[in-house]
């Protein structure tokens, strides 16, 4: 009778062990689509609702090149004036008369170069409002990864747990263990399900998230990241990535172009200050007078004219000052961007670093190791050699191993991203 109790146990636990299985919950999305990095990203740089609005700024500072290329309108005047009534009897006449102002100190010119500078500037930030996006949205694909192997990690526990449930259930009407130990195995299957239910619900938020960036409204619908060995081993040199990021980053580049225009908002107030003239001409058609004293027959004259402003706010140069202020705090910020990408891509070069070596240690073997320990306090605890809590221990420990392995495979791709996003430079594929 030992011996058939023994093959029961023995077969119960050994059944569904070697093949890792997940739970009977909804982990299956009713539409979902698998889809690799590089699509992803490509999606994101077609589709993200915040980039087509950014993309807008570039076609408005477009648009206000042609509004600086317009010239002053002209203005015409009509005016008539009827004396034929008066006991005078002056007669009548109508006159016409076209003016225009004539801009010097190449105004013009000015508003079209700061115009031209504006459309540059807003080209650089829309650059490095994609570099962002394109890092963000590559970390929230990482980010669904490591909440899918999260998931997998609780499934899989929960599956060996249940086993152990069932197992002792059967242990128990056989009268092996206690109903105490029978209960114990199954509200630890029960809190290894909640954790199941938890994981489920980030891994889901995660894909949601890949829905926004993708600007897809039907969240129906989701992006399933492909799970693909990506190699993140990259050899870089400091020196060489804080010159690049320095002279090619969007940030950089567009602080550049803040000084540029700075420079040139100055050289259109230099002009405004120039005087502009007015010029009119007009011609006036008379009709004849008729009174005793002074009779006159029809006549018409050309008149042209020119209008000098005189400007006395030229007295006050507060414009002046504050378009060379503006240049000064353009130089100083664009130094201060150039500081911070020195900053920026050392912390990232280190991080980088550490995440290598983290995740080179879990390759070691420690997991493997953990999980030997684990069928080992399986194998003995069917033996009924060692206690629940042992397999429990042992559970818990191989779990917390692979989550955090599985966190360090995140923290490298992210510690990657942002150190490529820091440098200025992408080639993740």
């Amino acid at each position: 009778m030992k011996y058939i109790i023994k093959y029961i146990l023995t077969f119960a636990f050994t059944l569904g062990i070697a093949v890792n299985v997940y739970a009977q919950i909804d982990t299956i999305l009713t539409y979902s689509k698998n889809i690799s990095l590089i699509p992803y990203l490509n999606l994101v740089g077609k589709q993200n609702l915040g980039l087509l609005a950014q993309q807008y700024n570039v076609s408005i500072a477009e648009a206000g090149i042609e509004s600086a290329k317009i010239f002053p309108d002209p203005q015409l005047s009509v005016g008539a004036y009827n004396n034929q009534e008066s006991k005078l009897h002056l007669g009548q006449g109508v006159n016409f008369s076209l003016g225009t102002t004539l801009e010097l100190g190449g105004k013009r010119s000015a508003r079209i170069n700061l115009a031209k500078s504006q459309a540059e500037l807003s080209k650089a930030l829309l650059t490095d409002y994609l570099r962002n996006l394109r890092a963000d949205a590559a970390m929230a694909y990482y980010n669904a990864i490591r909440q899918k192997d999260f998931l997998v990690v609780q499934e899989n526990s929960y599956q060996t747990m249940k086993r152990l449930a069932d197992a002792d259930s059967i242990r128990f009407k056989l009268g092996a263990i206690a109903q105490i130990d029978a209960r114990q195995s199954k509200l630890e299957a029960s809190s290894f399900l909640n954790s199941v239910i938890q994981n489920e619900s980030d891994w889901k938020s995660a894909l949601v998230q890949l829905s926004v960036f993708t600007g897809n409204k039907n969240m129906d619908t989701l992006f399933v990241p492909v799970k693909n060995s990506d190699n993140l081993e990259r050899t870089f040199v400091l020196a060489q990535l804080i010159n690049n990021a320095q002279n090619n980053r969007a940030d950089a580049v567009a602080a550049q172009n803040s000084k540029t225009v700075a420079e040139k908002n100055l050289s259109l107030v230099k002009a405004n200050r120039i005087i502009d003239l007015g010029i009119n001409t007009g011609m006036q058609f008379s009709g004849a007078s008729t009174n005793e004293i002074a009779p006159t027959p029809t006549y018409h004259s050309v008149n042209a004219g020119l209008s000098v402003p005189l400007k006395f706010s030229n007295h006050y140069k507060g414009d002046l000052k504050a378009a060379h202020f503006t240049i000064q705090q353009a130089a100083v910020q664009y130094h201060q961007v150039l500081q911070q990408i020195q900053a920026d891509v050392t912390q990232s070069y280190f991080n980088y670093k550490s995440a290598q070596k983290q995740v080179q240690q879990y390759k070691n073997g420690l997991i493997a190791d953990a999980e030997k320990v684990l069928n080992g306090k399986i194998y003995s605890y069917k033996r009924g050699e060692t206690s629940l809590l042992e397999v429990l221990n042992a559970q818990r420990t191989y779990n917390d191993l692979q989550e955090s392995y599985y966190q360090s495979l995140y923290n490298y791709a992210a510690a990657l991203i942002t150190l490529e996003r820091s440098a200025g430079i992408w080639d993740l594929q």
